[in-house]
């Protein structure tokens, strides 16, 4: 009861289930009397309209907080502040998991900063990620982002991947887009490989390796890697791996396309590299 609006209430139960003055429930929850006797003013006509969009909200996006519903809210055309939607955001019980904080990362290394991305297809970042299926076989996923538009380019699903299934996704990509000046990754058997180091010959990419045991020269992906197994991975249990394969490609389009990007200035990455595509 830190808000006058609950004293207010926890009042009124005082007084109808004990039979208690209104003085003296106010007395023993805290509140002023002159606050207890003050009328409220009337909700807003679109206030109840705001609420149940809310909660559709968080539970078609249950990893998603107040901010992206605001934005969210602003998109559709309700003219709504952020403080109105944290306050009805609260109202309504909704709250985001708090995830588990991870471990200090220690390791070699430079700075994430050292070659950074000035404009879409400077530097594709590609990193795996595993998971399993119902009945405990393995899944491998293959990410591949822009690092600078942060759009997700194609998320390979299968049980295993080569090398060259990876040059084989890269040889797609760089047909429906263009060849990028660098690739980023770490030091994997796949990426090592003499099919992936032949590519990058071959189409004139420049390789990036980042150091043993230091992931963070890699924040892009692992960023994204994070968004992934939080909205999506740790939400499903897989019974296939069609199934996986057809989840994940409608959940990469839709972070591509509707997901908002605080580092966008909450735009999809879509609609961001069309604008700036547009402004150069």
């Amino acid at each position: 009861m830190v808000t006058p609006g609950r004293r207010r209430q926890a009042v009124q139960v005082l007084e109808n289930e004990f039979g208690v003055s209104q003085r003296r429930a106010c007395r023993v929850v805290g509140q002023h009397r002159s606050t207890q006797r003050h009328q409220p003013k009337p909700k807003p006509s679109d206030e109840e309209q705001i609420r149940k969009w809310l909660r559709t909200f968080s539970r078609a996006r249950p990893r998603w907080g107040w901010r992206r519903a605001y934005t969210g809210l602003r998109a559709e055309g309700f003219l709504v502040n952020r403080k109105r939607v944290h306050r009805l955001w609260r109202d309504e019980g909704l709250q985001v998991p708090a995830k588990r904080r991870k471990k200090r990362l220690t390791g070699v290394g430079v700075t994430v900063g050292a070659l950074s991305p000035c404009q879409p297809d400077a530097v594709w970042a590609m990193d795996f990620q595993f998971d399993r299926t119902i009945d405990g076989r393995q899944i491998k996923l293959l990410n591949i982002i822009d690092e600078y538009t942060r759009e997700c380019l194609a998320i390979v699903v299968d049980h295993s991947i080569s090398s060259e299934k990876v040059v084989a996704v890269l040889e797609r990509l760089v047909i429906e887009r263009k060849a990028p000046e660098f690739v980023r990754f770490d030091n994997g058997p796949e990426f090592v490989a003499c099919a992936v180091a032949d590519w990058c010959n071959t189409a004139t990419v420049g390789a990036m390796f980042i150091d043993p045991g230091s992931p963070w020269q890699n924040a892009w992906i692992e960023s994204f890697n994070g968004r992934l197994r939080d909205e999506h991975l740790n939400r499903w249990q897989f019974d296939s791996l069609l199934e996986v394969q057809v989840l994940t490609e409608d959940w990469r389009n839709d972070y591509n396309t509707n997901r908002p990007h605080s580092a966008l200035n909450q735009l999809p990455p879509t609609r961001y590299h069309q604008n700036w595509v547009t402004a150069h």
